[in-house]
């Protein structure tokens, strides 16, 4: 891992977990970072969630060889182009990011000069801002690397050693085919998960009271990935709105075929499609992705992805 010296330009969860993680497992790897926030940044400082918190994006950059944006989507390139003066011709640039073409794309275009290798590290929780990060959090989690084509290879093992040595599984992938998988693990489930808790809420022959006083499991769920970053999500949607499109067609097409199925008594096939569905969730347990203990495992931090 040749990496000295890392730049996280964001310092919530995400980038407060890298520096975290980063002094916890990288003892040898100087980190510097900024914030957009100025109550960001002092809360950053004062978790010292990197070795140093600098004012701007331009000085956290400078003398990096490695850049992490772990800003909101819609905001990459915007930062990447505050760090173009700055930033050392040699430098990786990387980020954090839900959506990977749309990301890819902001960066390139703002960093023409620098190599773009983009990633996602598929752990988080429902919280954000710098209180939330910490250094195990991507522990036995995935992490996937979409490079362009024809990439120098040096680099990307050294991307994807970073990562591994904070103890993220690493997955190469085609940035189109990521984009279209975390359409239906993850981002359809949050659409999902917010349409849910805002019917609840706005529900007359329901009361607010009673949705929180008998919310069952399943609600509890639901509301737990509702409250995920609303802008961290809502650059999601919007920059990878085609694959999320797409999926979201199929499902009302699935939901529609279950409806169907209840209006008619046909419990044959809603047997079916349950049974079919428990079998997965055994798989996801099997592949140790989640837990098969009521609080899923998630006794210390509840994991959501982005």
């Amino acid at each position: 891992m040749t990496f000295q010296r890392v730049a996280i330009i964001g310092l919530g969860l995400q980038g407060g977990s890298i520096g975290l993680a980063v002094q916890a497992y990288l003892p040898d790897v100087f980190t510097t970072g900024t914030d957009i926030d100025p109550g960001t940044r002092a809360r950053a400082a004062e978790r010292g969630l990197v070795h140093k918190v600098c004012d701007t994006s331009a000085e956290a950059a400078a003398d990096a060889d490695l850049i992490i944006f772990c800003v909101p989507p819609g905001a990459m390139g915007p930062a990447a182009a505050d760090v173009r003066a700055s930033l050392p011709a040699g430098a990786l640039v990387s980020d954090v990011g839900s959506s990977k073409q749309a990301v890819a794309k902001a960066l390139g275009e703002a960093l023409p000069d620098h190599l773009v290798i983009p990633a996602h590290p598929v752990a988080g929780t429902e919280n954000s801002g710098p209180d939330a990060g910490f250094a195990q959090l991507f522990r036995n989690r995935w992490c996937i690397v979409t490079p362009p084509a024809q990439t120098d290879l040096v680099k990307l093992s050294s991307l994807v050693a970073f990562w591994e040595a904070l103890g993220a599984n690493v997955e190469i992938m085609d940035p189109e085919h990521h984009d279209l998988v975390l359409a239906v693990t993850s981002h359809l489930p949050h659409l999902i998960a917010y349409t849910i808790v805002g019917t609840a809420s706005d529900l007359e022959e329901v009361t607010r009271s009673e949705v929180i006083k008998y919310s069952a499991g399943g609600f509890r769920d639901f509301t737990r990935i509702a409250a995920s970053d609303p802008t961290m999500w809502r650059d999601v949607f919007l920059s990878n709105r085609e694959a999320v499109l797409t999926m979201l067609q199929r499902f009302t097409e699935d939901l529609t075929a279950l409806q169907r199925a209840i209006r008619i008594g046909d419990g044959e096939m809603l047997f079916s499609q349950f049974a079919r569905t428990r079998a997965i969730r055994r798989s996801i347990i099997e592949e140790g992705q989640d837990d098969a203990r009521p609080d899923f495992g998630r006794a210390d931090h509840d994991a959501t992805e982005g």
